[in-house]
C-alpha cells in the first residue's frame, strides 16, 4: 500500500533554505527540527535535509547546507509564517529563501503508516527544478498522468522510498545572495548504491504508458520544460510524517 496526497487533501508545505555555516548550529537546527507539535493540530509533519553532494548536471556553485520542510493541514498559519520567515532567528545561520509548495497532483506519494527509523540503505534525492511558465500546465499534466503513477509502482515495489513532487505557490523570502531560481522542488528516496539518475528507474513502469513518441518523449518532453539548476544529494537528519502517512488516500 502507499499513500497518494491529493490536492483535495490540501496540504501546504513551508520550505526554507539554509546555510548553517559551522557544526553547532547544524545542530541547533537539528535539535529544532523535531519540535513539529508545537505548530498545534494543522501541522502534520516536519523534515530537515542536510546536503552531502551534488549530483550529475548541477552546477559547480557553492550550495546551502540544509533544506526545512513542515507540512501543514490545509493552510499555513500567520504565526508559523511570522515565527519561521518575518522573524527568524537563526543562530549561526542565515535564511536564503523561503517559500509554500503546494503538492503537484498525483505525484505526491509515501510508503503507508511507515515507522521511524528509516531504512538506511535510502539517501534523499532533491532537485530545484526551474520549469518555463509556458509550460507549467504540460509540467503538471506530464507528472499527473504518467511520472506520478510511476513514481506509485516504485514506492510500493521499494525501489524508491518516497516521491514528493512540489510547486512553489509564493516565494516569501529570498536572499540576494542566492542566485539559484527555481518553481519544483522533487524529492525522493533513492538507494545510491548504482544509482544512475531516474530514467533507468522509470523505464519499465512507463513503458505501458507511454502515449504516442514511446518512453524517450515522455523524458525529451521533461528535458524541453525545464532545467535543473540543483540535484543533490542529501542526508535525513530529522523526518518525522505524523499524520501524513496515517490517514490519507491509499491505493494498493
Amino acid at each position: 500500500m502507499v499513500t497518494r496526497i491529493e490536492p483535495d487533501d490540501r496540504v501546504v508545505v513551508l520550505a526554507r533554505t539554509i546555510q548553517a555555516y559551522d557544526a553547532a548550529a547544524a545542530a541547533s537546527l537539528e535539535q529544532y527540527a523535531v519540535d513539529w507539535k508545537r505548530f498545534g493540530d494543522a501541522c502534520l509533519g516536519r523534515a530537515l535535509y542536510r546536503h552531502d553532494s551534488v549530483f550529475r548536471g548541477s552546477s559547480d556553485a557553492a550550495v546551502w547546507s540544509h533544506l526545512e520542510l513542515t507540512y501543514f493541514s490545509k493552510i499555513l498559519p500567520a504565526d508559523v509564517m511570522r515565527d519561521l520567515v518575518v522573524d527568524a532567528r537563526l543562530e549561526g545561520a542565515d535564511l536564503l529563501r523561503a517559500e509554500i509548495l503546494l503538492m503537484t497532483p498525483s505525484s505526491f506519494i509515501l510508503p503507508c503508516c511507515r515507522q521511524e527509523p528509516r531504512d538506511t540503505k535510502w539517501r534523499t534525492s532533491i532537485e530545484y527544478i526551474d520549469v518555463r511558465p509556458s509550460h507549467l500546465g504540460e509540467y503538471r499534466d506530464l507528472m499527473r498522468r504518467y511520472f506520478g503513477p510511476a513514481a506509485a509502482g516504485l514506492v510500493q515495489t521499494d525501489r524508491i522510498g518516497a516521491f514528493q513532487s512540489m510547486e512553489t505557490a509564493a516565494v516569501l523570502h529570498h536572499d540576494r545572495r542566492l542566485t539559484v531560481e527555481w518553481n519544483q522542488i522533487h524529492l525522493s528516496e533513492v538507494d545510491t548504491d548504482g544509482f544512475e539518475g531516474f530514467g533507468p528507474l522509470f523505464a519499465e513502469p512507463l513503458q505501458d504508458m507511454a502515449p504516442d513518441g514511446g518512453l524517450a518523449g515522455l523524458f525529451e518532453g521533461l528535458d524541453r520544460m525545464r532545467t535543473v539548476p540543483r540535484w543533490t544529494l542529501n542526508h535525513a537528519v530529522a523526518v518525522v510524517e505524523g499524520a501524513m502517512t496515517a490517514d490519507r488516500n491509499r491505493s494498493s
